[in-house]
């Protein structure tokens, strides 16, 4: 097989699998979008994506996790969460991996309410903090979207125009 066909179904893969990460917290899904693009670049010896390219991508891909972590924080915090419940927010997520899809949505939430019951806070200041909780993590979810498909466009735009 030729180097520049592996280079183009290696890009494909990890394109595939970003795009799935951004629903499934295990898989880093912006930095497997950014890996796909830089092969699909090289696949092509960067002679239509150059390196300025890349390092706009490479910005993004930055942008989205920094986004991504304050989003949550945000939301934490917006809703009375204390550190006990984010711990056991970022437990709960790691639990909740083990139970497919409605463990990723749920174990977050139940992870910051036992969290926040360690802490001594009574049952409604816990509910509370576990929605917030749950809505950094949708509003996380929709800005690692969003970052993933302006980067898919700038390389596209680089591409093609």
């Amino acid at each position: 097989m030729e180097p520049p066909t592996i280079l183009w179904l290696a890009s494909a893969l990890l394109l595939i699998a970003g795009f799935a990460g951004l629903l499934l917290p295990a898989l880093p899904g912006v930095l497997l979008i950014f890996a796909g693009l830089v092969f699909a670049a090289w696949a092509e010896g960067f002679a239509y994506v150059g390196w300025g390219t890349i390092a706009i991508l490479a910005v993004l891909t930055v942008a989205a996790y920094i986004i991504d972590f304050l989003a949550g924080l945000f939301g934490a915090k917006r809703f009375g969460a204390g550190r006990y419940g984010v711990m056991g927010a970022a437990i709960g997520t790691v639990i909740g991996l083990l139970f497919g899809l409605p463990g990723i949505i749920i174990g977050p939430f139940i992870g910051a309410i036992l969290g926040e019951l360690y802490a001594q806070k009574d049952i409604q200041s816990a509910s509370t903090a576990g929605l917030g909780v749950w809505i950094g993590m949708a509003i996380g979810i929709a800005a690692r979207l969003a970052v993933a498909f302006v980067m898919v466009g700038v390389f596209l735009l680089a591409r093609f125009v």
